[in-house]
């Protein structure tokens, strides 16, 4: 008797794809299972490019209304190279640091050589620090221990993978349909918040890039002070390795 079309015949070409039916049919949960460091790639393709160039303006609010302000041209590449250069106020023109993976600079001119700075130390002041204006991609520098399921939105458990990184957890809600962050609270490795950062104004940037235009933070830590970061011109751009490197943090503004 001959078998029916239905049955899978256990031979050397047909073993390996019925066991995989087997397994796709017996544990669909399981086999669908959500993958928190795939969206977490997903997320920080969808916010910028590999290679890129912006603008960006960072405002420093205080409790009684003061603000200082700062406009940054931004150059980033690949996974671990990301250099700012300070266009205004004028007594900071002319400054620029560079990050290469956890190691960061600050450049003055005329000072002799560039000046080693931390993660956690801050250039402009205000809430945000080195590691948030030299942002790397989130997935360079975290990996999703958890994922949780909210409706329309995910909430992802973030675990820094070097004990240099400015934050030691993050929890980040991403947008299910856009697959863009909406809020991150930002954890010491004790569980205290340290601050929230907050994404909106979803901005058409061009290119395919839709992605939020305003960065707002706070902390518990300095109550009553905000810091905002605005971006534009955000856009792709195929950048040398030598452009992130010591001796050219003097030259930076020659790529505007």
């Amino acid at each position: 008797m001959m078998p029916s079309s239905h049955t899978c015949i256990l031979n050397k070409t047909t073993l390996i794809p019925c066991l995989l039916l087997l397994f796709f049919v017996l544990l669909p949960g399981q086999a669908l299972a959500l993958d928190g460091n795939d969206i977490l790639r997903q997320v920080d393709a969808n916010m910028q490019p590999q290679s890129y160039e912006m603008y960006r303006k960072l405002i420093n609010i205080e409790p009684d209304g003061k603000k200082k302000e700062f406009v940054l041209y931004s150059l980033k590449k690949g996974q671990d190279k990301m250099i700012a250069l300070f266009l205004s106020p004028a007594s900071e023109k002319g400054r620029s640091t560079l990050r290469l993976g956890d190691n960061m600079w600050l450049y003055i001119p005329n000072v002799g050589k560039p000046l080693r700075i931390t993660s956690l130390q801050s250039v402009v002041g205000g809430i945000f620090n080195n590691s948030d204006i030299l942002r790397l991609d989130y997935s360079t520098e975290y990996e999703a221990k958890d994922i949780i399921d909210e409706g329309d939105h995910y909430v992802l458990d973030l675990t820094a993978r070097t004990p240099s990184v400015a934050y030691a957890r993050l929890k980040m809600e991403v947008d299910k349909k856009t697959l863009l962050p909406t809020n991150i609270d930002c954890l010491a490795i004790s569980g205290m918040l340290i601050k929230t950062l907050h994404y909106s104004k979803i901005k058409d940037f061009g290119d395919g890039m839709i992605r939020p235009a305003m960065l707002e933070t706070s902390s518990p830590l300095q109550k009553g002070y905000r810091s905002v970061m605005l971006f534009a011109k955000v856009k792709k751009r195929d950048l040398a390795d030598e452009v992130f490197s010591l001796n050219y943090l003097s030259k930076v503004d020659e790529l505007r």
